[in-house]
């Protein structure tokens, strides 16, 4: 585990299904058996070595009884499951009642497909194992509940035309990602925005950010690097991010014009 806050609902997680096997009078392969999963996962989930899967535990209170109880810890458990800083990030998501994200160098995060996603962190060096390929995975489809929460957030992002254009995933992937675009700028509550390539003035080109205005009046910034990801809270470093989104919002397409343009690109892809 990657955190103690992660790994101390993990291990009491472990414990309680121990409690409970123990009370139930089962062994850990006979548990094991009963739900189809091996004696060593059984042991590695009750030291909290590994993190249940929501199977786990629906098969776990089902075959000792627990009424519910076991599969109540889905919802920690699966949280649990995502990296720190992406549970923080989530957090700060749920208190902005504006987000605005530029994107440079792929489609963002909150817009993109798993099959993008899932590419994407394939393709991640120092390679990441299939376990943490599907936590970061999961944890980045969770963040879309953005679009879905009331009061409705507004969520703006201007986009590269580099990003409609890269295949990541390959072809079938690219046109996928290019249709769920055209999907969510359906939203009345979300602005998607394209930099054409061919722009000479461009306020972007230190690199993607995001801007948030939170429900109490706060507002932040956040920056990702090779190795580094950081909340910025300063008020005059976020009044200057600000000022560049503002920019790079006026030099791109109109929202209007974007789609027209992602659609365009889609039937290039065709």
């Amino acid at each position: 585990m990657e955190d103690e806050e992660a790994a101390a609902v993990v291990r009491t997680v472990g414990r309680q299904i121990k409690a409970w096997r123990e009370d139930a009078g089962m062994r850990q392969a006979e548990f094991g058996a009963a739900i189809g999963y091996g004696e060593e996962m059984v042991s590695s989930v009750e030291r909290g070595r590994r993190i249940p899967k929501p199977d786990f535990l629906d098969k776990a209170d089902e075959v000792l009884g627990a009424g519910g109880k076991i599969a109540a810890m889905k919802k920690d458990v699966e949280e649990a499951r995502y990296p720190k800083k992406v549970r923080d990030l989530t957090k700060l998501e749920e208190e902005a009642v504006e987000l605005g994200a530029y994107a440079s160098l792929q489609i963002h995060g909150l817009l993109q497909t798993p099959e993008y996603a899932q590419a994407l962190y394939a393709m991640r060096r120092p390679a990441y194992t299939e376990e943490e390929i599907d936590r970061y995975v999961a944890a980045r489809m969770a963040r879309k509940a953005v679009f879905d929460r009331v009061p409705r957030t507004l969520v703006t992002f201007v986009q590269e035309e580099t990003t409609l254009r890269r295949p990541i995933g390959g072809r079938m992937v690219l046109r996928r990602q290019l249709e769920h675009l055209l999907e969510i700028s359906e939203l009345r509550h979300v602005e998607i925005q394209v930099m054409p390539t061919d722009r000479e003035d461009h306020a972007g080109l230190m690199g993607p950010f995001r801007v948030l205005k939170l429900r109490d009046g706060k507002a932040l910034g956040h920056s990702a690097s090779q190795l580094h990801e950081r909340v910025i809270s300063d008020p005059r470093e976020v009044q200057i991010l600000e000022m560049r989104y503002g920019m790079i919002r006026a030099q791109a397409l109109s929202p209007r014009e974007s789609r027209a343009f992602i659609e365009k690109v889609l039937g290039e892809e065709t």
